[in-house]
C-alpha cells in the first residue's frame, strides 16, 4: 500500500494487476481491504488493473477536522428526508478526491465501480470529471433524490436506538449492522474477521459521522444523470433493506442507456454467490466502451452529441 496527495487529501491506496484501470470505490465506513480479496483477483484475472483505496475521513487516508451533526440530526433529516446543511463536505468533494487520485497515479481515464456510497461517487465523478470516465458501475445505491432508494423504515428505527460504538463494542456493533443489512448469504465468522481487521486498522467513529453527513448533504443527481455517456451498469439487491430497490431503479432511469441487474437473493451486500456474475457483468459493461466511442465519433460530425 503507498499513498498520494489529491485534491488536497493525503489519500491511501493499493494497486493490484496489469491491464485496463479499475477504480473501486467503498462505502460509507469501508476501508480499501473491505475489498474481499478474492473479489479483486476475479478482476485481476479478467485482465484488470485494480485499484482501491481509502475514502477520506476513514482508514489510512487525511482525516478532517469539522465537527459532523448529531446522530439524532441526521437520523430524522433521513427519516424527514431533508437535506443536511452547513456540512463540511459533500460528495461532490470526496468524487474530486478520487478523480485526484487517479491523476495522481498518472491514469488518464478508469472503468468505475462504486458501492453503495461509493455508488454515489462514481456517479458524481461521471458528471463532474466524465474524461476520467471509462464506464460505471453504481452498485447498491441512488441518485439522491431522496425519494427513491431511501432506508427501510424498521432499520431508521433500530439506528435510533443504537449506541455510538467504543472501542470495547466496535466489532460486535459492526457485525450486528451488517447482520440487519444483509440477505440471506449472511456469513458471520467472516464478517467478524473482517471487522476485526479494519478495527485494527482504523476506529474513527468521527470520521464515519463525517461521511455520513456528506452523504445527508449532497445534491440530487438525477437530472445531471440524464448527461453522462459513458456505458452504465447498475447492480442491486432486491431485498436491500438500507437502499430500497427503488434506489437501483431511479439509477437507471436517469443514466441514458444504463443497463439494470437485480439479484432476488441480495440484499446490502456481496453476496459471494454471486461474485462471479456482477464480475462477468461489470466487465461486459466494460466492454461497451469502444462502441460508445465509435459511435460518438461517427455522430459528431457537425452534431452536438450529448
Amino acid at each position: 500500500m503507498s499513498n498520494v496527495m489529491a485534491n488536497g487529501m493525503q489519500i491511501e491506496y493499493e494497486v493490484r494487476g496489469e491491464g485496463e484501470p479499475l477504480l473501486l470505490v467503498m462505502g460509507l465506513a469501508g476501508q480499501l481491504i473491505d475489498w474481499p480479496d478474492e473479489f479483486v483477483d476475479l478482476f485481476i484475472d479478467r485482465g484488470f488493473k485494480v485499484i482501491t483505496f481509502d475514502n477520506r475521513d476513514i482508514g489510512l487516508s487525511t482525516q478532517t477536522e469539522w465537527t459532523p451533526p448529531s446522530r439524532r440530526r441526521s437520523i430524522a433529516a433521513t427519516a424527514m428526508r431533508r437535506k443536511l446543511k452547513n456540512v463540511g463536505y459533500t460528495l461532490e468533494d470526496m468524487a474530486a478526491d478520487a478523480a485526484g487520485l487517479l491523476e495522481a497515479l498518472s491514469i488518464d481515464s478508469a472503468h468505475i465501480v462504486g458501492i453503495s456510497m461509493g455508488g454515489m461517487i462514481a456517479q458524481e465523478m461521471a458528471i463532474g470529471f466524465p474524461s476520467r470516465v471509462r464506464s460505471v458501475c453504481s452498485i447498491m445505491s441512488n441518485t439522491g433524490d431522496r425519494k427513491h432508494g431511501l432506508i427501510a423504515p424498521r432499520l431508521i428505527a433500530k439506528a435510533g436506538k443504537m449506541k455510538p460504538p467504543t472501542p470495547e463494542t466496535a466489532v460486535d456493533d459492526s457485525v450486528e449492522v451488517f447482520r440487519l443489512i444483509s440477505g440471506p448469504h449472511f456469513d458471520e465468522i467472516r464478517m467478524r474477521e473482517m471487522a476485526e481487521a479494519a478495527f485494527k486498522r482504523n476506529f474513527m467513529p468521527m470520521g464515519v459521522a463525517r461521511q455520513t453527513a456528506a452523504i445527508g448533504g449532497s445534491r440530487d443527481r438525477t437530472e445531471l444523470l440524464g448527461s453522462v455517456t459513458a456505458p452504465t451498469l447498475v447492480v442491486h439487491g432486491l431485498i436491500d433493506p438500507l437502499v430500497l430497490p427503488s434506489g437501483g431503479v431511479a439509477t437507471a432511469k436517469a443514466i441514458p442507456g444504463s443497463r439494470l441487474l437485480a439479484f432476488a437473493d441480495m440484499a446490502h451486500d456481496l453476496p459471494r454467490a454471486r461474485w462471479s456474475e456482477i464480475a462477468d457483468a461489470i466487465t461486459a459493461n466494460c466492454q461497451r466502451v469502444p462502441a460508445v466511442e465509435a459511435l460518438r465519433i461517427e455522430l459528431s460530425g457537425g452534431i452536438e452529441v450529448r
